[in-house]
């Protein structure tokens, strides 16, 4: 194992939230090390077409987005390494966290802005399709599917929510829903059999995709392995995955806070954990939001306490 290196802060993870933190806290000279995960920029990469992030009135592509904070983050002096946190002590100080399972570095403050995972349904056109007409965040991509047809897996209030949310924009929105119910709360319930934008399709779950230059439509199958199976294709321009998030906390869950679905839980107002000197930003303290302007701005509040953290530490 590589001899250990000690910094002031360490930022784990890019995107929006580790990206900005480390602009912040250049700037406030505690000399950053970032260590950008297992996607470099975050899920924001893999996005096509940005519009609703301010600054950027012409629209910017997710990739070129990120890149422009990395120059930003770099041009103040971060130091923006490749590599995988892959085990983390948060039980003495200075804080230790492991790289790629060899090199240890001890910081004195820890920033983790590792996001959380889009659940995928496991279909090989999902990763085809990607950005051609597959998403996993109705709010960032939804207007490009105005007086458009789409289709939004799940039956939980997530999927609720996106289905309503993008019923004011489509023609037209299909819930596809595996389950003979739905398991949202009552009152979303309520709004999605209320509204004649939607059509909930039970007990059916999707096959595959198909289109030559993008998404055309969906294999599907009804009541499947009962007497009344049944296989067809719906025409969609667009497939929505909306069955959970998974927050990528495995390695810290033995030291932080977490809710029931593994988020990191910070104190009110405040990006700090339950471990002082160790703060969360981004979409892995958010099962909310989760957009790049609120990870961004998570990531300001994490990088100034940090530095009030190390100033009242004398460190």
């Amino acid at each position: 194992m590589e001899q250990n290196e000690r910094v002031r802060c360490l930022i784990i993870g890019s995107g929006p939230a580790g990206y900005t933190a480390a602009i912040y806290a250049s700037r406030a000279n505690l000399a950053p090390v970032l260590y950008e995960g297992l996607q470099p920029g975050g899920q924001l990469t893999t996005t096509t077409d940005i519009e609703n992030f301010p600054g950027y009135p012409d629209g910017i592509s997710g990739f070129d987005m990120m890149e422009d904070l990395k120059k930003q983050a770099s041009r103040f002096g971060t130091d923006i390494r490749r590599g995988i946190a892959t085990a983390a002590d948060f039980s003495k100080k200075p804080y230790r966290i492991t790289i790629e399972g060899e090199k240890i570095i001890e910081a004195d403050t820890v920033i983790i802005s590792t996001g959380a995972s889009a659940k995928y349904l496991g279909l090989p056109d999902e990763d085809k399709y990607a950005g051609m007409g597959v998403s996993a965040c109705a709010t960032c991509d939804g207007f490009f599917y105005r007086k458009k047809v789409v289709a939004v897996v799940g039956g939980g209030d997530t999927a609720c929510e996106e289905a309503i949310y993008l019923s004011h924009l489509a023609s037209k929105v299909y819930l596809i829903v595996r389950k003979n119910y739905l398991r949202a709360s009552e009152i979303m319930q309520k709004r999605v059999k209320e509204n004649h934008n939607i059509e909930i399709l039970f007990e059916t779950q999707a096959e595959g995709l198909f289109g030559s230059n993008g998404v055309e439509g969906v294999h599907l199958v009804k009541g499947l392995g009962s007497s009344h199976e049944e296989r067809f294709n719906l025409p969609i321009d667009g497939f929505f995955l909306a069955i959970g998030h998974k927050p990528n906390t495995d390695i810290f869950k033995d030291f932080l806070k977490l809710d029931d679905n593994g988020y990191i839980i910070t104190n009110p107002h405040t990006t700090e954990t339950n471990i002082p000197g160790v703060f969360a930003a981004g979409d892995v303290a958010d099962p909310i939001y989760r957009q790049a302007i609120t990870a961004a701005a998570s990531g300001c509040k994490a990088a100034i306490d940090a530095e009030r953290y190390l100033t009242n530490q004398n460190l």
